[in-house]
């Protein structure tokens, strides 16, 4: 008989789960649609999962959009997306202040197009004042580009006397990430079967859980997620110590 899987409470729910929203383009293509219906789908998808997180009791949740490197895209294919992100800010701004979810933003914003900025940046003053639940998106986000700027930082502070060098550490440079006002992902979840971490908060997963799913990120529903969510429960995370039965032995 299968066991019945544990129910999600809030004793086993994630402060904090980040997402790899991977998989729109091979989503229409494989439906012969264009690429362009697949990244539509795909911020469809973003609000079922907004919805859902907010139900459950996530405190954050960290959505990677655009990368980097994706700006090495075809240039119809940005600005699609880009209009597409103006778009998802103007249409979810009732969403986001009903359910008292505060937005913010990490990544390099100085590259993102004036109406991308402009909406991202009204889009954040708007729900600066929620609490329940905070959403990021990682836009022209790198984790390699976060950490080179944190170091960046640490020099400049360091030159002006803010900062003795003696006292760099972990906690220095966590101070001058993008992501300094957020917990370190519990849950790393990515969608379409790829296993690789596609240069996504590199520092800050150093002790997350990773789960892995097939679909596409259209297709990953509330159940996909509740899995995820399940299989996070049945986990026992040591952070590079031991279990506890192997310390009673």
């Amino acid at each position: 008989m299968t066991a019945k899987p544990p129910p999600i409470v809030a004793s086993n729910v994630p402060d904090h789960v980040a997402i790899i929203m991977d998989g729109n383009g091979r989503w229409a293509q494989r439906r012969g649609l264009a690429r362009e219906e697949g990244h539509r789908a795909g911020a469809r998808a973003v609000r079922t999962i907004v919805t859902r997180a907010r139900e459950i009791g996530i405190r954050h949740l960290t959505l990677y959009a655009f990368s980097a490197q994706n700006w090495q895209r075809p240039m119809r294919e940005v600005a699609q997306l880009m209009a597409l992100l103006v778009r998802f800010c103007e249409s979810e701004r009732r969403l986001l202040l009903d359910k008292n979810i505060r937005f913010s933003v990490i990544g390099q914003r100085s590259k993102l197009p004036v109406a991308a900025r402009g909406a991202v940046e009204l889009l954040e003053r708007l729900t600066a004042d929620n609490d329940a639940m905070q959403l990021t998106i990682a836009l022209s986000y790198g984790g390699r580009e976060e950490i080179v700027e944190a170091c960046k930082r640490i020099v400049s502070d360091v030159e002006s006397g803010r900062l003795d060098a003696k006292n760099i550490d972990e906690s220095a440079l966590h101070e001058r990430l993008w992501t300094a006002d957020i917990p370190d992902p519990d849950l790393l979840i990515r969608t379409s079967g790829e296993l690789r971490i596609s240069n996504f908060l590199l520092w800050q997963i150093a002790y997350s859980e990773i789960y892995v799913d097939q679909r596409m990120w259209p297709d990953f529903d509330e159940d996909a997620l509740d899995n995820a969510l399940i299989s996070y429960a049945r986990r026992e995370r040591r952070f590079g110590g031991l279990s506890p039965i192997a310390n009673v032995c």
